[in-house]
């Protein structure tokens, strides 16, 4: 291995070319870290597995391919069956500048150049490192990189009939989609000129893993999930799954905003879709072990980072003078003791999961579609009642750093609960001859959610500790992990 440094214009940071040459590489890869095993990611069997939550679908990474037609000679048998080498390469570090990895083969040797424009989704976290989101303060990135954009124009051939087969990469559009924090995605269409042969979609959705943290099996189960539910015509189609994402139904749509959650009509066709969504019967384990097992999981990796920047130094310091393991224990009997029953659970229910179908009436009750289902399973009701109250505090659409906003005033009154309680259980009666005191059933469901609501702060802080540590989204995510445990104490004094 030979590092050869290069000139670069101006006073930007000097590249750095490494030249390694395989000679052999077999079995699994593990990458080398100093935190928890558990967050360092894993790949099996020959192709890479991406590891997040819902993310700012920003393109963070950049990775300039000199060929897209990856089975055509344009890389070595290695690159192709290997890809995720690219992740283990030792990095130069360079403050607060964006980096393309341009790759190419020459002999047996793989070249890796380092320069200052934004890196590819595709590229895996140094675990020497933290995560890049600091360096992301002036803003988002908006263009799509050119490696995501050969990979998109590859899947799309592959997976779509018709047209998608016969056009040439010029001619193919992408653009980034925003939405929530843990998936990129990415809208990918014909050109105009372009006409379908068949009934193949003009425009799809691809949708790339980030940094999910739950780890393989649940993107099987995630992808499961995501056919019934389609089959069923309560989510997008499927056009393709593939170890790095997949191709979904692009179903055209306005964007809901976090304001719009408040408003009376568009919350009571919320609480009759998660009522509708409870009441499911799915192929899945029906324990409810998710939650405090993701919980758990989550604690100890946290326990066992280590950060080097000093940004994420102080700020993590600072949370762990919380005793967050005490707390969490506190967290468990207090919910212990707060009935909530065990349903298929959505546990994602944000603005950015639920799309405002364009091609319904204003007025019609069947306008909204929950979607993005990486986090459901059966698990306790309450978390999924609580988890989207909180949710009305957070924008995700924030554009300046740290690229959310939160108005903790804005969490739902109790007679904004009382009213999205109330078209839940009017949904539920639908599918029930059990009566029960309407009343009481609206009290004990209020306690059950505000308190469930500490279980969804809880989680999701411990959550963004651990991206601040290996995501490369552009987020605060140290940021918000702080916003996150300073809401659940002071919801802790309101409802323990």
């Amino acid at each position: 291995m030979v590092p050869i440094k290069s000139s670069h214009m101006g006073s930007r940071p000097f590249c750095c070319v490494w030249l390694f040459r395989i000679i052999k590489f077999s079995g699994e890869l593990r990458l080398s870290a100093s935190r928890s095993r558990c967050v360092s990611p894993i790949f099996h069997n020959r192709i890479p597995l991406l590891f997040a939550r819902k993310l700012t679908m920003q393109s963070s990474r950049n990775v300039a391919v000199g060929d897209c037609s990856y089975g055509e000679g344009s890389m070595s048998t290695a690159e192709k069956t290997r890809p995720e080498l690219l992740s283990i390469i030792p990095t130069v570090s360079t403050k607060h500048t964006d980096i393309t990895a341009a790759r190419k083969q020459v002999g047996s040797t793989l070249v890796l150049s380092r320069n200052t424009n934004t890196p590819s989704p595709f590229s895996g976290a140094n675990c020497d490192d933290d995560s890049e989101a600091e360096s992301f303060q002036d803003g988002r990135t908006e263009d799509v990189d050119r490696d995501t954009r050969c990979r998109a124009f590859v899947w799309c051939r592959d997976f779509l009939a018709g047209s998608w087969k016969t056009i040439q990469e010029d001619d193919f559009q992408i653009s980034i989609v925003s939405g929530g924090l843990s998936n990129l995605l990415y809208l990918c269409s014909l050109p105009e000129h372009v006409q379908c042969v068949g009934e193949e979609p003009r425009q799809v959705l691809l949708r790339v893993y980030g940094a999910i943290l739950q780890g393989v099996d649940s993107l099987v189960l995630e992808s499961v999930m995501f056919a019934i539910l389609a089959e069923r015509t309560l989510g997008p189609k499927l056009y393709g799954i593939f170890p790095e994402g997949r191709l979904e139904q692009y179903l055209p749509n306005s964007r809901m905003h976090t304001d719009q959650l408040s408003d009376p009509a568009i919350s009571a066709e919320i609480a009759t879709k998660l009522a509708h969504y409870h009441n499911m019967l799915m192929p899945f384990n029906k324990e409810p072990k998710w939650l405090f097992g993701t919980i758990d999981k989550y604690m100890n990796q946290v326990m066992k980072l280590s950060f080097v920047r000093e940004a994420h130094l102080k700020k993590y310091k600072r949370l762990m003078k919380l005793d967050l393991p005490a707390e969490l224990e506190s967290l468990r009997a207090l919910l212990a003791a707060t009935p909530s029953p065990v349903v298929f659970c959505h546990n994602d229910v944000q603005e950015g999961n639920i799309l405002m179908l364009d091609d319904r009436d204003q007025t019609s009750r069947q306008r909204l579609m929950l979607i993005d289902f990486e986090y459901s399973s059966y698990n306790y009701r309450g978390f999924d009642l609580g988890n989207h109250f909180c949710e009305w505090m957070y924008d995700y659409t924030y554009k300046q750093w740290p690229f959310y906003k939160a108005t903790l005033e804005n969490y739902p009154t109790r007679e904004q609960q009382l009213h999205f309680i109330r078209h839940y259980l009017a949904e539920q009666r639908r599918h029930s001859n059990i009566t029960t005191d309407q009343t009481q059933t609206e009290e004990d469901m209020i306690i059950e959610a505000n308190r469930y609501a500490l279980a969804s702060h809880f989680l999701w802080g411990l959550w963004s500790i651990i991206q601040a540590k290996i995501s490369k989204i552009e987020f605060g995510y140290m940021d918000y992990a702080q916003c996150r445990f300073d809401a659940y104490f002071k919801q802790k004094k309101l409802w323990s």
